[in-house]
C-alpha cells in the first residue's frame, strides 16, 4: 500500500500532476481566443506531445477542459480560469489528495488501511491532507496564469491572454484592440 519516492520528500506529486498544471495554466493564458492545439502547448512549453495527448483525457472526463476536431481544433477550458481551483485539477491528474491511505477521502482507500478505527496517527495524516487541499482550494487557474515580471515569454501582460500562441514568439509588436 504505501508508496516512497527517495528524496523527494513526504508529500509528492507526479509529472502528471506537474506538467497537466502547466497545461492548464497555458489554457488559461488563453481563455476566451479559442482551441490551442496540443503540438503548440507542448512546445511552447516543452513538454511531450505524446503525454499531453494523456493527460487531456483525465482533464476531459473532469470536466475541466473542452476539446474542438478540425483544422483549427484544439482544447480550451471548460470554465472560466477564475473559477476552477487547483485543487480540482489536481485530484483529476492525481487522484485523491491524501499523504497516507487512511487519509484518504475515497472510502475503498479508507478500508484498505489495517490500523483503521484504532490508529491514533490517522489525524495527523487528516490534517495534513486537509492543509493541503486548503492551499490547493485557495489557488485558480487564473492566480497562476498571471504572467510573472520580466519572464521573456509573458513579459507583455496585457497581450498575453488574447495573443494565439504563434504571435506569442514573433518578435513584431501587435496592436492591441
Amino acid at each position: 500500500m504505501r508508496t516512497t519516492v527517495p528524496t523527494s520528500g513526504a508529500l509528492h506529486f507526479s509529472t502528471r500532476g506537474e506538467y497537466g498544471v502547466r497545461l492548464m495554466v497555458e489554457l488559461a493564458r488563453h481563455y476566451g481566443s479559442g482551441p490551442v492545439s496540443l503540438s503548440e502547448m507542448a512546445e511552447h512549453e516543452s513538454l511531450p506531445r505524446p503525454y499531453l495527448e494523456q493527460l487531456v483525457v483525465s482533464l476531459r472526463e473532469a470536466g475541466l477542459v473542452t476539446s474542438t476536431r478540425g483544422a483549427h481544433g484544439g482544447y480550451e477550458l471548460a470554465r472560466p480560469p477564475a473559477s476552477v481551483r487547483m485543487s480540482e485539477v489536481i485530484t483529476a491528474l492525481e487522484g485523491p489528495i491524501a499523504p497516507m491511505v487512511c487519509a484518504s477521502d475515497d472510502p475503498h482507500h479508507a478500508e484498505a488501511c489495517q490500523r483503521a478505527g484504532f490508529c491514533t496517527v490517522e489525524q495527523l495524516w487528516q490534517r495534513v491532507r486537509d492543509a493541503v487541499v486548503s492551499a490547493l482550494d485557495s489557488m485558480t487557474l487564473l492566480d497562476l496564469a498571471q504572467p510573472k515580471v520580466g519572464h521573456p515569454v509573458h513579459s507583455e501582460p496585457a497581450l498575453v491572454a488574447v495573443r494565439p500562441l504563434s504571435q506569442q514568439r514573433s518578435k513584431e509588436p501587435v496592436a492591441q484592440p
